[in-house]
């Protein structure tokens, strides 16, 4: 799902925050053929003879116009609209593989609760043909439209950025008093599994993975799954006009990251670490 309330600095899928379709460039496939210069209503896009195509981000209004005629798909939309329908075709479309590994649908994002009741009644249908269902979600969003959604869930993929607020909000941008509110009644009503995006210097001290732990214990969770921190997103950031700011940041050791497992794992929880 498209659209999302947190901007967490180290985020992989930033074409994925706003909800709606926008723009993403591919410079080295640029033809400079100018067409897309021709199509923008608002001039935000110029082509300079040495470096070729320029996008003046902060002035594009995402119309999405110059996608529509790049013939070498230098600009491309990223993301569309689909109703319940074409999405619940897609879905059906796999049922042998959900039937042949034990698998299901899991509704991530984005955020899947920036769209409560697309997703709720998606979940339903789901639901209703029997399927396995699973929602990734960070928790952030009004009790009262996640716990409608919860009817149809069989399995929570709870993510868990930082449990100090204010070290959650400049890593976010929100706090997480309404994310852990809306942890403990997931839990006490759903499967949950914890999700752990590992950051270097951020969440990954040895402190702070065991109060994660404690608290995945307190609620029960049924394991955490630790996400070490890499740059397979860094490239999308300048594709579509931002700024990354995690540079220089190093992925976490082999080592740290089984310090940190047996840390869970001595607290009665099972841990795993995921790409």
């Amino acid at each position: 799902m498209q659209g999302c309330p947190l901007k967490c600095r180290w985020c992989s899928n930033p074409e994925s925050w706003q909800a709606h379709p926008i723009i993403m460039t591919r410079n080295m496939k640029c033809i400079r053929c100018g067409k897309c210069v021709q199509a923008c209503p608002i001039g935000a896009i110029t082509m300079d003879e040495k470096e070729g195509r320029r996008i003046d981000w902060a002035q594009c209004n995402q119309c999405l116009e110059c996608a529509h005629v790049c013939p070498a798909e230098a600009i491309v939309v990223c993301g569309k609209y689909m109703s319940l329908g074409e999405v619940m075709a897609e879905v059906e479309s796999d049922r042998l593989f959900y039937q042949n590994s034990g698998g299901g649908v899991t509704v991530s994002g984005g955020e899947p609760l920036s769209q409560p009741e697309f997703v709720q009644e998606l979940l339903k249908r789901c639901k209703e043909r029997e399927l396995h269902t699973a929602l990734d979600t960070s928790g952030y969003a009004p009790w009262s439209k996640l716990e409608k959604i919860l009817e149809y869930v069989d399995l929570v993929l709870f993510d868990v950025k930082h449990l100090d607020p204010h070290q959650h909000r400049e890593g976010t941008g929100q706090s997480n008093e309404l994310i852990l509110d809306n942890l403990e009644k997931t839990a006490a009503k759903v499967r949950t599994w914890l999700r752990v995006p590992l950051i270097p210097g951020y969440n990954d001290s040895v402190e702070h993975v065991t109060k994660l732990a404690e608290l995945g214990r307190r609620v029960g969770a049924e394991k955490i799954s630790l996400l070490p921190y890499h740059e397979w997103g860094k490239a999308k950031y300048e594709q579509i006009g931002r700024h990354y700011s995690m540079d220089q940041t190093p992925a976490p050791t082999p080592e740290h990251l089984q310090e940190l497992q047996e840390i869970i794992q001595g607290l009665e929880l099972k841990a795993t670490i995921s790409s």
